[in-house]
């Protein structure tokens, strides 16, 4: 049995601190896209997407302690939390389980700091882009009928 299309859409938001409000930041994604999920592979589906920030900060300079970038649950409806995150069958209440993580050993969940999750902090240049790499595991072995599914989920940048 082989699933096909497997996306993770990632929303943004900024959210500016009152000290540096008026910068002008943008945030922008790539979905975590997983191929086709197959039942009977041994080996998990992984996949990789993309936050990128820009800024440009008012004078005098950019603020001292760098952004902090995070990752809401997500949309799908789920209990317990981050751990796993769940995907929603496209047409079905089907849900496939997943992650996204800060590291290639995908070792680290990528959250909002809270349920053993980790954030990502750097600072970011006037007019040089802050570029991270998300990286998305699907577990092997979920007993899940073919589809699409899909989950949103929204990038909030704090300084």
């Amino acid at each position: 049995m082989k699933s096909f299309a497997k996306i993770l859409a990632l929303a943004c938001i900024l959210a500016p601190g009152a000290v540096y409000s008026a910068a002008t930041c943008g945030v922008s994604t790539t979905s975590v896209v997983f191929p086709g999920y197959d039942v009977f592979v041994l080996t998990p589906n992984d996949s990789t997407g993309t936050i990128t920030v820009t800024c440009d900060w008012p004078p005098p300079s950019p603020p001292t302690v760098p952004p902090t970038v995070t990752i809401s649950i997500g949309a799908s409806p789920i209990s317990g939390g981050v751990n796993p995150r769940k995907m929603k069958h496209s047409s079905k209440s089907d849900l496939l389980n997943y992650n996204l993580f800060t590291d290639a050993a995908r070792s680290a969940i990528w959250g909002d700091g809270t349920q053993g999750t980790s954030t990502v902090s750097k600072k970011v240049n006037k007019n040089k882009p802050w570029v991270s790499t998300v990286y998305g595991r699907v577990p092997a072995r979920q007993n899940v009928p073919v589809g699409l599914y899909s989950d949103t989920l929204t990038v909030t940048i704090m300084w």
